[in-house]
């Protein structure tokens, strides 16, 4: 189990909820050009203002929801074992499978899904940079002083 929640990449769960609210919006466009999942997620959500006459979106909630996910996959990054570089490994594959979907799919062209996108890849990158420089503190080659 603990093999399981080390490879996978907790970024996927809002990716997974995005394409769920996407692939079930439809793809209509109005006149303006604004796709419907855009204008789902720009809906404030139901209920009082949070402050003064601000609302929160749905697109917000989904942002702050994946803001919590990346920040324990860079808590994970920080682990040195072998379920890291498969965590790596799929984490890559989510950014990958991200950027085709916002460059090729109408529904996938917003800013809250553009976010993730950049989310997903500064996971990737963040994972590869504290594990070299983890491996380098850990093996240092040349150091004699």
């Amino acid at each position: 189990m603990r093999m399981i929640f080390g490879i996978f990449p907790l970024l996927a769960i809002p990716i997974v909820i995005y394409n769920l609210m996407a692939l079930t919006a439809g793809g209509g466009i109005d006149a303006n050009g604004v796709s419907s999942i855009a204008m789902q997620l720009s809906d404030p959500v139901r209920g009082t203002p949070v402050f003064g006459a601000w609302r929160i979106t749905g697109g917000d909630i989904l942002i702050i929801l994946s803001m919590v996910f990346f920040f324990v996959e860079i808590l994970k990054s920080t682990s040195t074992g072998s379920s890291t570089i498969a965590n790596h490994a799929v984490s890559m594959l989510v950014f990958i499978i991200c950027l085709v979907e916002f460059l090729l799919l109408p529904n996938f062209q917003t800013s809250t899904f553009f976010i993730l996108t950049v989310m997903c890849l500064l996971d990737v990158l963040a994972g590869v940079v504290v594990t070299i420089v983890s491996a380098r503190r850990d093996f240092s080659v040349g150091d004699n002083s």
